[in-house]
């Protein structure tokens, strides 16, 4: 009588099955997850524009944020990010990026990079992203998930968000991540003719601001109370 051979499954593959199985739940669960934040605090609190909240779904915000707070990536909070600062919550996120106005034919900058997931959810919905930070650890790490997630059309520079970016001046968009006691002067003057400035201002008692440029006269708008880290002024 021939026995069967019996067929031994290499435990070594088993364990790359098993995570590879795992990885995809876990992706599901995080999409899940993102959908649920998009309905529940992102919609029902009034943003509306299509393009950004495809923008905002596109986005996989749990890759920019800390590994140990991957679980807490799409709840109603900021996230710290090291170096005593944040990544925004959310609403926030969308809701400024609403009211920036974009049509994907601006050339916007961003002041205060962070994680970077501002600047990639700006840079679906424009021409181009430039963005500034001034924390080198953290505009180094921003830069180099931004380009290893393909988001092509941002520019990361380390350096004082105080005097904008002279030489890529105008732009159509400013918008700040965190806040300053009053817009800064050069800001205003890289800002172009029928621009939007969008904005935390303020020490603790903190207003979100919109700017508008008309016929070279500034506008300015209090939308909501905001609660941001302070910006940082580089050393002259």
């Amino acid at each position: 009588m021939k026995r069967s051979k019996k067929f031994i499954f290499p435990l070594s593959l088993l364990l790359i099955c098993f995570s590879s199985l795992c990885g995809i739940n876990r992706e599901k669960d995080l999409e899940s997850l993102r959908e649920k934040m998009i309905r529940g605090q992102i919609e029902s609190r009034g943003v509306r524009n299509s393009r950004v909240i495809n923008a905002i779904r596109k986005v996989e915000r749990h890759k920019f944020v800390p590994k140990q707070y991957l679980d807490e990536a799409y709840e109603d909070h900021p996230l710290p990010i090291g170096h005593d600062q944040t990544i925004s919550q959310p609403y926030i996120v969308a809701l400024m990026t609403e009211l920036c106005e974009l049509n994907g034919t601006e050339r916007v900058l961003e002041i205060g990079t962070g994680s970077g997931y501002q600047a990639a959810v700006l840079s679906l919905l424009s021409k181009e992203v430039f963005t500034i930070e001034i924390i080198q650890a953290l505009g180094k790490s921003a830069a180099e998930k931004l380009k290893e997630l393909g988001y092509n059309n941002v520019t990361v520079k380390i350096g004082d968000g105080y005097k904008g970016w002279a030489d890529k001046a105008p732009f159509d968009v400013i918008i700040l991540t965190a806040s300053p006691p009053e817009i800064p002067d050069a800001l205003l003057a890289q800002l172009g003719e029928g621009g939007i400035i969008v904005a935390p201002v303020g020490d603790y008692n903190q207003e979100l601001i919109k700017i508008e440029r008309v016929n070279g006269n500034f506008t300015k708008e209090t939308v909501t109370y905001v609660r941001f880290v302070p910006m940082i002024h580089g050393k002259d």
